[in-house]
């Protein structure tokens, strides 16, 4: 199949809906160029393409494994599939999450920059964390453009902040100018971009179209073994040549800076409640205890017992009094 002259992805999260509507909603039903969209979304009976297509003229649906790319046509992500481009089709896949995320806006910026080179448009919106930066860095190493949603226009600003700050992108523009943006973009033809793919962006590629399985020797090629393991699966975290400093595992999951932060924090959470949980059943036993030392009159036992069920209750409050201020403060 014969590519197209361009193609568009994008990426979003919190807030992303309402961005999204602007953009489709301008942009014509002959808009000459397939769009592809990877979203953060949690619900398994996403309605997000027909939220979309209500007011837009452009034909807006769910991606199917296989689909072509043809233009005036947006596809969509669906939930728990990781959406990629190989050649000019594309291939929808359950692999491991990346940045926390699936479908996750990385490795389909990472796909479409090795199918597409210098002809792929690739744009980060509003969304928490870090997701999106690591592919809008691989749409610029392959002579792609790179565009950002105004930080102070999004809803959330981490995606579009952390692209800014690691990626030497070709616009930030507030949402009502992005879809203007693009239509210039389309018009344009590009040089074609004689870019030798760095290994590493050919291998996680690979990883990502295989469903996450890494060698492990390959993986010691590209990048160091840290002292770190992964808060998904416990495995080995190797930490990748890249900047900014990110982590992947030889399983598939792959961590930005933000989102590693974001799941050890999760980890350390789940292990403080279970200390929680342990320590309120040590009390309840010690209380048994105490009740049945009385009852057959052992008043000292009975004491000791209760002593113990004191300090359990108490260290079960001290790391609920943590959590609860852990849940407060202020993020970075």
């Amino acid at each position: 199949m014969i590519k197209h002259d361009n193609l568009v992805v994008i990426g979003a999260s919190t807030g992303g809906l309402e961005v999204l509507k602007t953009i489709l909603d301008t942009l014509p039903a002959d808009f000459p160029a397939p769009v592809l969209i990877a979203m953060h979304v949690g619900a398994l009976n996403s309605q997000l393409p027909y939220l979309l297509a209500t007011t837009a003229a452009l034909q807006i649906r769910h991606a199917v494994e296989g689909d072509p790319l043809e233009p005036g046509t947006v596809l969509i992500a669906p939930p728990d599939r990781h959406m990629l481009v190989e050649g000019s089709r594309i291939r929808l896949l359950r692999g491991a999450k990346e940045n926390y995320s699936r479908p996750a806006i990385d490795p389909l910026f990472r796909s479409a920059a090795i199918a597409y080179r210098e002809k792929v448009i690739g744009v980060v919106l509003t969304g928490d964390l870090d997701d999106g930066t690591v592919g809008l860095q691989a749409i610029k190493t392959c002579g792609g453009i790179a565009l950002v949603q105004q930080p102070a226009d999004a809803t959330a600003t981490g995606m579009p902040s952390s692209a800014l700050r690691y990626v030497d992108v070709d616009g930030c523009l507030p949402r009502g100018q992005i879809a203007s943006r693009l239509m210039e973009l389309v018009a344009q033809r590009r040089p074609p971009a004689n870019t030798t793919f760095p290994p590493t962006l050919v291998l996680e590629n690979t990883i990502s179209l295989e469903s996450g399985l890494a060698p492990i020797e390959a993986l010691d090629q590209v990048a160091t073994r840290s002292a770190l393991t992964c808060p998904e699966c416990q495995g080995a975290l190797w930490e990748m040549d890249s900047f900014p400093l990110r982590y992947r595992c030889h399983t598939g999951h792959t961590y930005g800076p933000m989102s590693m932060r974001v799941s050890q924090d999760t980890a350390i959470e789940e292990l403080l409640w279970a200390a929680v949980r342990a320590f309120h059943e040590k009390e309840q036993l010690m209380q048994r205890q105490r009740d049945v030392a009385t009852s057959s009159g052992r008043t000292e036992q009975a004491q000791e017992y209760e002593m113990s069920a004191e300090e359990a209750r108490t260290r079960a409050h001290s790391l609920i009094q943590l959590l609860s201020e852990a849940n407060t403060a202020s993020p970075e």
